[in-house]
């Protein structure tokens, strides 16, 4: 049997055709950009409850009333704008991903398509695992820390007591769950890098040293400065990067030996 010829499907366009094209895919995301924005908004204070539940158990857990404050007029308003904007773009991605995919894939050859294919599955995976990292793991233990910095107030003491504003809280938790999002992505990088041929494993294996304080240093420039966060992260990539050894082998270009 011939083997299949690896052909581009696409068909030679003008580049006023291409331009409609793009006009016609980016039309699609943001309508469907904005539904997912207005659904959001219309729940967002559900959605900034969830966000919030983990420092609400702690502070049931300390016997404490959970409450968070705004001290302007307009900051819970746009709080909850941005909380429509945080999970419209979750939501959305699915579609923005396959408009992105329809207009490129037509130029790619039937063999970059599959090989792609799988990297297009494992980025949002990845990056919902390591939101659910932060938000199930890290958040609890980090919040507790936290929040053991409280005294309460004496006859010789002076209370010390959490008054944590909903726009700060909000920011510090996107900020943490896109940390973790975007640094789960790294096995999907280091093996594309591994499959094009920009590194093998042989190479993340002889720098893993250097890798494994990279992990730290990344973990300190992505989380606020606390130990709790920082390793909550910096362990996780130590173990991605493992495995994106593990991956490159499996996709790396295989070296022949040319004997004389």
């Amino acid at each position: 049997m011939a083997p299949i010829e690896d052909t581009i499907d696409d068909k030679p366009m003008p580049l006023l055709a291409h331009l409609v094209e793009l006009r016609r895919r980016l039309l699609w995301s943001a309508v469907a950009f904005m539904l997912c924005f207005f659904v959001c908004y219309h729940f967002s204070g559900d959605i900034y409850f969830f966000l919030a539940q983990p420092l609400a158990q702690i502070m049931r857990a300390k016997g404490e009333q959970p409450h968070l404050i705004y001290t302007a007029l307009y900051e819970a308003f746009f709080t909850y704008l941005k909380v429509a904007f945080f999970g419209a773009t979750f939501l959305s991605f699915p579609v923005l991903a396959s408009q992105v995919w329809l207009f490129v894939a037509p130029g790619l050859y039937r063999s970059e398509r599959r090989a792609f294919a799988p990297f297009l599955i494992a980025t949002p995976v990845l990056f919902v695992a390591g939101a659910a990292l932060a938000y199930y793991f890290v958040f609890p233990f980090a919040w507790k820390f936290f929040l053991s910095f409280e005294t309460p107030g004496g006859a010789d003491a002076m209370q010390i007591e959490l008054q944590a504003k909903v726009s700060e809280y909000l920011s510090l938790v996107m900020k943490l769950i896109m940390a973790f999002g975007i640094a789960f992505q790294l096995p999907v990088l280091l093996t594309l890098c591994a499959k094009v041929g920009l590194v093998s494993s042989r190479g993340l294996i002889k720098y893993r040293r250097y890798a494994y304080v990279g992990c730290f240093v990344v973990a300190a420039i992505l989380t606020p400065p606390d130990v709790i966060t920082q390793t909550g992260l910096a362990v996780p990539l130590i173990l991605l990067y493992e495995i994106s050894i593990f991956a490159a082998r499996l996709v790396e270009p295989k070296q022949v030996d040319v004997q004389d």
